[in-house]
């Protein structure tokens, strides 16, 4: 049986050094992260690894000074501990293999009291700690009974448990987001490319929402996606959607309260961005976002002049999945900074590295319009994308794109 420990002795089962999973995204444990703390240099030289996410997960992880983190998106609290987190711009399936590679030997997590068959869900964040559970000697868990039971993953065996401490605690989460004028109008252009009967994947935030509201007409959809959020919940309650599969969800209470849903299913990262099960998926259609995108189509969702935020994330997992069978969307406002900056711009201009390569992407939307650029070549592509730039920044591109294509 589990030994149920205080907060206060994690130290007493959590052994020194080694990587240690952490869960995280609205599973975040402040219950386990302030015993790290406390424990403190007991812990040795060990790392703590999860998906932070920038704006939700706060907690550094820091248990004296030879505690690390390794983290796969900087979130503004990791930057400024910057000496002591090592950052690897990975894809989520890339993310698995790293994993494994470097075989955590311990796992802290939040999860739900135990069912009338001994298991406990893992809840709102199912992705990678359901993944690799087994492969860890080491489990030690928040029971948390306001984290729901989900449906799809099998949860842990209450008796598979190392330790446990037990102690409520609120999920972390967002607002519902409303959608403004801009991203109502790009959802209304990528509506046109969700045929009923496809399946579709999308984030977080006020622009997939917005996506999701503007599929509301919509039947016979389902959802593949890492990332659901309450826009997704809408669209299924307005009976658009009849199957979701779901790795992790963030969003408000009645989001995580209405998760017994029968038509939400959760599933680890092998199935949610594994290129075998999205392979396997007729009609998929793919909605993801980034920071800029150039007239070859090339995307850049990683580097803002903040400094880097990001890996590629799920969104290249997504793109190769449904390569040669599905819909690649990128949609994007128009222009950032209150209109001083065109988020289109002219080769060589983008900040960061390419998130998604001129192969990875079908359709660029922005408020402004569609360019479907299948089967383009490069003046073409570079046209279409103008042509759905801000009005005032198309004379402009056009321009720099007549003097790069000398080169060409």
């Amino acid at each position: 049986m589990p030994r149920r420990i205080d907060p206060g002795e994690l130290a007493t089962v959590l052994l020194p050094g080694g990587l240690t999973l952490v869960s995280a995204c609205s599973a975040e444990s402040t219950v386990l992260a302030d015993a790290v703390e406390t424990a403190g240099a007991a812990l040795g030289a060990m790392t703590f690894a999860g998906i932070f996410v920038g704006g939700l997960n706060r907690r550094t992880w820091r248990a004296g000074p030879k505690a690390r983190v390794l983290t796969f998106f900087l979130t503004p609290d990791l930057r400024a501990e910057a000496d002591r987190v090592e950052f690897l711009p990975l894809c989520y399936q890339d993310i698995l293999v790293e994993l494994r590679r470097r075989k955590p030997t311990a796992a802290l997590f939040m999860c739900s009291p135990p069912d009338a068959d001994g298991l406990c869900s893992f809840g709102t964040e199912v992705a990678f700690i359901a993944e690799l559970w087994r492969e860890i000697p080491v489990r030690i868990a928040h029971i948390n009974s306001l984290m729901p039971q989900t449906r799809g993953s099998f949860g842990i065996p209450f008796d598979a448990l190392t330790a446990y401490v037990e102690q409520d605690q609120p999920l972390a989460g967002t607002p519902a987001a409303e959608p403004d004028a801009v991203a109502s109008a790009i959802a209304a252009h990528v509506a046109r490319f969700v045929p009923d009967g496809a399946t579709v994947q999308a984030g977080l935030g006020k622009l997939p929402d917005a996506v999701f509201g503007a599929l509301g007409a919509h039947r016979d959809l389902n959802a593949h996606t890492g990332l659901m959020g309450d826009g997704l919940l809408r669209l299924i309650e307005a009976g658009a959607v009849r199957h979701a599969t779901v790795g992790v969800a963030i969003g408000s209470a009645r989001l995580y309260a209405s998760l017994d849903h029968p038509a939400i299913h959760f599933a680890p990262v092998s199935i949610t961005h594994g290129a075998e099960s999205l392979a396997a998926i007729d009609d998929l259609v793919t909605i993801n976002s980034g920071i800029e995108v150039d007239l070859f189509g090339q995307v850049y969702a990683e580097l803002t002049p903040r400094g880097l935020m990001s890996g590629p994330g799920g969104a290249s997992d997504y793109a190769r999945g449904a390569r040669g069978h599905g819909l690649r969307i990128v949609a994007l406002p128009a222009n950032a900074g209150n209109g001083t900056i065109s988020r289109i711009v002219a080769p060589g201009q983008a900040a960061g590295p390419v998130s998604l390569g001129r192969m990875d992407v079908d359709v660029i939307v922005t408020e402004h319009g569609a360019a479907d650029l299948r089967g383009l070549g490069y003046e073409a592509r570079a046209l279409a994308l103008i042509a759905i730039a801000a009005p005032d920044r198309r004379d402009t591109l056009a321009e720099q794109w007549a003097a790069y294509a000398r080169k060409l």
